[in-house]
Order: structure tokens, then C-alpha cells, then sequence
């Protein structure tokens, strides 16, 4: 699936966002053309949905690109934007089969939940000892720690023995815990 997600300020601060896909289904000959937008930390609105072939979609992105500079939208390299860190607590130091079901849940629930807010995406997710690891780059990192607290909660993935931390994105290694509070150190390790 192809996407392309921008983003802008608004004369109060808020922060927006546009974003457009394209999906394939395999063995089908077309796809299906998404536009989607709305302010970053709320649920967007879907403008338009459309079956086409794929080289028409090549199409529609240009143009979608274009009427987003055009409206002064534009991707926010990941450099520009900050890590939120979802980690579990874990009883065995390689994690089990309980614990690899919970990796999975919790990225897909993040992943759909983040994305329809514009809140960023999950990167990756690994096990470290005793410790599930899963890695969200967002332009908005309070606002991805609210959305993650209830998105956790909201698909009961063991909310209580979460943790939450935030760092820059060149600055991983240094990530400072935000929920719960107050704050102990925090290792990705």
C-alpha cells in the first residue's frame, strides 16, 4: 500500500493533516484511491473513495501533492519528528507465545487508531529482556501519548503494565518515561 501523508499549521497553531493512499488487492485489476484529512489527534474524515488502475493512482498522488503545496501541506521528514516508545513489562526475559500475541494486537490496534488520527506510525516493535518494545514516529508526541493510552485501554491490552516514553528522533537512546508518573528511568534495553 502506497501513502503519503502531509501536514500544516493553521493560524491558531493546529496542526492538520491530508494524507492519500492506494491499495491493491491481489489478483484484482483495481486498486482503491483514498483521501483522507483532518486535525492531528482527532479522527479524520474521508473525502473520497474511488476503484482504479494503478497508473491512474500515479496520477491522483501528483495531483493530490500538488493541491497540498498549493494549500501550503507538506511531509514532515522523519528527522523533524519525535519517537513515543510503548513498552510492557514482561515475566520472561525472550517474551512467550502470550506475549507475542500482544505484540502483535497492540501494533495492529496502535497502528490503525494513530493513522486515522495522523498521529504517525509504528515503526517496529522487538523484545528486549523482560521488556516488549514498540516504536511509534510522530509529528505530535503529547498528543500520540493521549491517543496511545486510550487506544491501549479502549482494546484492553494490559494497560497496567504499559509504560510510555518520549524521545527525539536522533535522541532514542535517551527517552524519558511520561506515563505513568511520576517517571522512573527508562531503558529500551
Amino acid at each position: 500500500m502506497a501513502i503519503i501523508r502531509t501536514y500544516r499549521t493553521d493560524d491558531k497553531g493546529e496542526l492538520h493533516f491530508r494524507e492519500a493512499w492506494y491499495q491493491q488487492f491481489e489478483n484484482e485489476e483495481l486498486g482503491q484511491f483514498v483521501l483522507n484529512h483532518g486535525s492531528v489527534g482527532h479522527m479524520s474524515s474521508t473525502n473520497q473513495s474511488v476503484d482504479v488502475e494503478a497508473e491512474r493512482a500515479d496520477e491522483l498522488f501528483a495531483g493530490f501533492l500538488q493541491q497540498c503545496a498549493e494549500d501550503g501541506y507538506a511531509e514532515i521528514p522523519a528527522e523533524e519528528q519525535s519517537w513515543v516508545i510503548v513498552q510492557y513489562a514482561l515475566k520472561s526475559k525472550d517474551g512467550t507465545e502470550r506475549d507475542r500475541y500482544l505484540q502483535r494486537k497492540a501494533s495492529e490496534a496502535l497502528t490503525g487508531h494513530l493513522a486515522w488520527r495522523g498521529l504517525g506510525t509504528v515503526e517496529s516493535s522487538d523484545f528486549a529482556a523482560y521488556k516488549l518494545n514498540i516504536r511509534v514516529l510522530t509529528p505530535a508526541p503529547k498528543k500520540a501519548v493521549a491517543a496511545i493510552k486510550t487506544c491501549i485501554r479502549e482494546a484492553k491490552l494490559d494497560f497496567t503494565k504499559m509504560s510510555i516514553a518520549t524521545a527525539g528522533y536522533a535522541d532514542l537512546e535517551h527517552a524519558k518515561m511520561v506515563h505513568p508518573t511520576p517517571a522512573k528511568p527508562f531503558s529500551l534495553s
